[in-house]
């Protein structure tokens, strides 16, 4: 059954990811990928300002892992995470994390930011288009199990 969440945000919250939420976004991990990612790499970006996590009712129900590095003398962020518990997708959870994390990176001083999707991810490739995510070029085999990934982009300001 899939939980509703209110249009105007009314019970769900995002906020920066804590220790106590590692074992609830590692479950959302495992139950969203193939490949998931350990829970030692979550613990590794504690206190990013780019770890958010959606909770609703008290339940993490959704998070996002985006970071800020420099190349080039530029701040380039870099969404490499983001999941939503199956029992709340379609309701607007990612897009709101997404958003939120996009507005955490320009306010660090981010003018592009990039992240990866398989390239079988026609749900998420979606959702990337609609906050203006540009694929930029396809990775062979760049997941684990040999599937290509489309790199895409997006300006910020």
């Amino acid at each position: 059954m899939t939980t509703p969440v209110p249009e105007d945000g009314e019970g769900m919250s995002i906020r920066p990811a804590e220790r106590a939420d590692l074992l609830a976004v590692v479950r959302i991990e495992n139950a969203s990928f193939s490949q998931p990612w350990p829970h030692d790499a979550f613990d590794r970006f504690l206190g990013e300002p780019g770890f958010l996590v959606a909770e609703a009712d008290g339940e993490v129900v959704g998070y996002v892992v985006a970071d800020v590095t420099q190349q080039i003398g530029r701040a380039l962020g870099h969404v490499k995470d983001i999941a939503v518990h199956p029992d709340h997708r379609g309701n607007g959870v990612g897009s709101r994390l997404l958003s939120r994390s996009l507005g955490v990176l320009a306010a660090h001083g981010v003018g592009t930011v990039k992240l990866e999707v398989r390239r079988s991810n026609d749900g998420a490739k979606r959702l990337y288009g609609k906050f203006g995510f540009d694929p930029l070029r396809r990775v062979p085999e760049y997941y684990g199990d040999g599937e290509d990934a489309i790199v895409m982009i997006r300006k910020l300001g």
